[in-house]
């Protein structure tokens, strides 16, 4: 387990903590654990770990097609699961929609309005003014019950009962090779958006970078492997794998570019 845990940052340490401990659990309790919703490093933490368990096995569910943050399901290997262990509610947001336009982040900022943990909301998607998203079934009711506004907006929502309704994926990625100097996130910026070291500094810093959801500030951050990278004005892109060295000591990437469906 050391070698494992020694590829992971430090501030990710009190999450593989609590997945070490859902391990555990399956071992004594020989029972299914299931987490709230992951984003895709913390996914990748999740099977990483759970590679080490010897008759432990893992399936993750978002309900959309392409769905990015997942809940997982581990349990023993002679355990079967079923769509039902997700617990996963899609909902759809009814709004006066000739009236006004919401997008993304109005509904997430709304959402984290309530006083709940963003890891018990799925993805959003958006379609043509349209609002649907993914919440643990657990908080449903809650959910029905306050969240009955966006800004000055009333809304309402309703589950969508049937998956052929489900909103599609709108994004897709597009896999390109890289080679860097480093693994610093001034560095990749740079590389994968052809611009100055100073000038992706410069993004870094003034706030317009996140990885994996959250803000940071540091240039010097070390990247890793399903690191999601979204900068403000540019894009966002993901470290698909991190492939070795060339010859002359540089890094090669495959990296995933986010692009909007026609």
């Amino acid at each position: 387990m050391e070698h494992v845990l020694q590829h992971f940052r430090k501030e990710e340490q009190p999450f593989i903590e609590q997945v070490v401990s859902l391990m555990r659990e399956i071992e004594d309790r020989y029972a299914p654990k299931l987490t709230d919703f992951l984003d895709p490093r913390q996914q990748f933490i999740v099977d990483s770990i759970r590679r080490q368990y010897d008759g432990i096995e893992s399936s993750a569910e978002g309900a959309l097609d392409g769905a990015e943050r997942k809940r997982v399901l581990l349990y023993p290997s002679y355990f079967i699961p079923t769509n039902d262990e997700f617990a996963i509610t899609v909902v759809e947001v009814n709004y006066p929609k000739k009236f006004v336009t919401l997008r993304h982040k109005d509904v997430l900022g709304s959402m984290m309005s309530l006083g709940m943990d963003r890891s018990k909301f799925g993805d959003i998607r958006v379609e043509d003014g349209a609002i649907q998203f993914v919440v643990a079934s657990e908080v449903l009711e809650y959910v029905r019950a306050n969240f009955n506004g966006i800004g000055k907006v009333k809304v309402q929502v309703e589950t969508v009962e049937d998956p052929l309704n489900y909103f599609q994926q709108q994004e897709e990625w597009t896999s390109e090779s890289l080679t860097v100097s480093s693994l610093r996130l001034d560095t990749v910026i740079s590389s994968v958006f052809n611009i100055s070291r100073q000038k992706s500094a410069s993004l870094i810093q003034s706030g317009k970078v996140k990885v994996n959801w959250v803000e940071k500030d540091q240039t010097s951050m070390e990247l890793q492997e399903l690191d999601l990278l979204s900068i403000r004005g540019l894009g966002r892109v993901k470290l698909m794998m991190i492939e070795g060295r060339t010859k002359k000591d540089k890094i090669r990437l495959q990296i995933g570019r986010l692009e909007q469906k026609n």
